[in-house]
């Protein structure tokens, strides 16, 4: 069975889906490899770390998905005139794995269910703990964590910690932190070991004794109704919890000289937390990082992908901070990937198993069907507007 790496082509991405290392695991399993030339240099693996492995390289990207049975990609495969025609290279019944954001990215779902290409997205797997090692989202999770806060400082004009002069003391940045999921966990970890006095909110509860675990204080409401998703995830609040929500972080923006937002629900849309009223509110100087810009953004000012200035407060939005270490960001994930290879391997053949739920979950098409409730539903939607809209 043989699995193709092709090299990714969207903007700023310098990450490469498999690394020699896993590479080399894969083999001893019993896959052949092919890599498309330069797949990985971006990220520090070159050429030839993967031949001394015995992975065929290449530089056609049409020829290399062809005759692959599996395809692994960090994002969403390429299609349609103006692109690499990745998706339409694939044989159908061909195997695709890699993090597809299924909910953003609507049109190669389609393509891919059209094409018949058994597709699973990493960032749809169940955070269970069977599924750890296999879970990409938490992976990148904790990279955009700890860069969002390293860029955080250098645009901060201040000292992050309390630093004792011959002038006086340097009082440290309170650095308020909205979401503790795994990049907000991180954000809280990194904002600590520089220095900062930390605070940190969620809208589950229970995490209060992560937050506090990592060294933050914990700050929050109580609510009247639960707002876990389940599998870790956050919910939407009620229309009365928003509003007490949105009062609670009102006060902590105003307080604070950093803020770090991160809130998703279920892990794919950042909900609108941070109102251009609170930016307004907060001190000359201060700075939000929006690290949810990649899901819209949790503040109404934010501009994913841009910088912005609204008085004397700065709105930084980055997109894709993983692609920004590619080195160790294509490490973990290609270790995600070989995990789910390597449980679903038997005879050196992946064996599917739609019974399965690591399978079941991250499944997105099959057949020629959009396996994926959420996908589904999204896509009808989406369908139903077209037809709508005049």
């Amino acid at each position: 069975m043989r699995i193709a790496v092709p090299r990714e082509t969207a903007p700023a991405e310098c990450r490469v889906a498999l690394v020699p290392e896993s590479c080399k695991k894969l083999i001893a399993t019993g896959y052949e490899m092919s890599l498309e030339s330069g797949a990985g240099t971006a990220a520090g693996f070159p050429d030839d770390e993967y031949r001394a492995l015995g992975v065929t390289v290449g530089s056609d990207p049409a020829s290399l998905v062809g005759s692959a049975d599996a395809v692994l990609k960090v994002t969403v495969p390429a299609s349609g005139a103006a692109q690499r025609l990745e998706i339409e290279s694939m044989r159908p019944g061909t195997i695709y794995l890699g993090s597809l954001m299924p909910l953003r990215n609507l049109e190669a779902v389609r393509a891919l269910a059209a094409r018949k290409i058994t597709s699973f997205s990493t960032d749809a797997i169940p955070r269970t703990t069977r599924a750890q090692a296999m879970d990409t989202l938490s992976s990148m999770a904790n990279i955009s964590g700890y860069k969002g806060v390293l860029l955080a400082a250098v645009a901060f004009n201040r000292y992050l910690p309390m630093l004792m002069t011959a002038a006086g003391m340097v009082r440290p940045a309170k650095v308020f932190v909205i979401g503790a999921g795994v990049a907000g966990l991180q954000a809280v970890a990194t904002a600590k070991r520089l220095g900062a006095t930390v605070v940190a909110t969620d809208v589950r509860p229970e995490v209060k004794e992560q937050i506090e675990s990592v060294g933050a204080k914990y700050v929050g409401i109580e609510l009247k109704d639960s707002a876990a998703a389940g599998g870790g995830y956050a919910g939407a609040l009620s229309d009365d919890d928003q509003r007490r929500q949105r009062q609670l972080l009102a006060e902590q923006c105003a307080q604070s000289d950093i803020v770090i937002t991160t809130a998703l629900i279920g892990g794919v849309l950042a909900p609108r937390l941070i109102t251009a009223d609170t930016v307004r509110t907060m001190k000359a100087g201060s700075l939000i990082v929006d690290l949810a810009a990649d899901g819209g953004g949790n503040c109404e000012l934010t501009k994913p992908g841009e910088t912005v200035h609204a008085g004397g407060v700065t709105i930084l939005a980055p997109l894709n901070l993983p692609a920004t270490l590619p080195y160790h960001a294509s490490l973990l994930f290609s270790r995600n990937l070989t995990a789910f290879v390597e449980a679903f391997t038997k005879d050196r053949v992946f064996q599917l198993d739609r019974q399965d739920e690591i399978q079941r979950d991250s499944l997105i098409t099959y057949a020629g069907e959009v396996t994926h409730a959420r996908t589904r539903d999204a896509l009808q939607k989406a369908e139903h507007h077209a037809d709508t809209v005049p």
